[in-house]
């Protein structure tokens, strides 16, 4: 793919310099600039009013997180998924235990989960 190595980017310089000439450089340099300023106040315009609309969205470097890596991401999320289960499981198990002292017959929606299950193994597959 498209990478621009030190010693690229300084033969595109040194073109455009000669190219432009030093009478031009300035009054490109400062256009570019300043179009690169309307493109960063545009885009700041329309972050601040999709945060407006999505207030619980993610800030952009968490996004930008995510999208380097979101293996990480999904394996926060799966750890944050076991600790609420595990703090689920023990609410029930408290209440459960309040139930068994008022009787003495269980039912069967107030028994708690499993904590482990075993992972699906086919021999075939092997």
């Amino acid at each position: 793919m498209f990478s621009l190595s030190p010693m690229k980017l300084f033969i595109i310089v040194a073109v455009v310099v000669m190219l432009l000439g030093p009478d031009k450089l300035p009054d490109v340099a400062h256009r570019l600039g300043t179009w690169w300023h309307s493109l960063r106040r545009f885009q700041q315009r329309v972050e601040n009013e999709v945060r407006a609309t999505l207030p619980d969205l993610p800030s952009t470097s968490d996004i930008a997180r995510i999208a380097r890596n979101p293996v990480s991401v999904l394996n926060d999320l799966a750890d944050r998924a076991e600790r609420s289960g595990r703090g689920e499981a023990d609410a029930e198990a408290s209440s459960k235990d309040a139930s068994a002292a008022t009787s003495n017959e269980e039912s069967p929606a107030t028994s708690a989960p499993p904590t482990h299950v075993a992972p699906f193994s086919d021999p075939s597959l092997n």
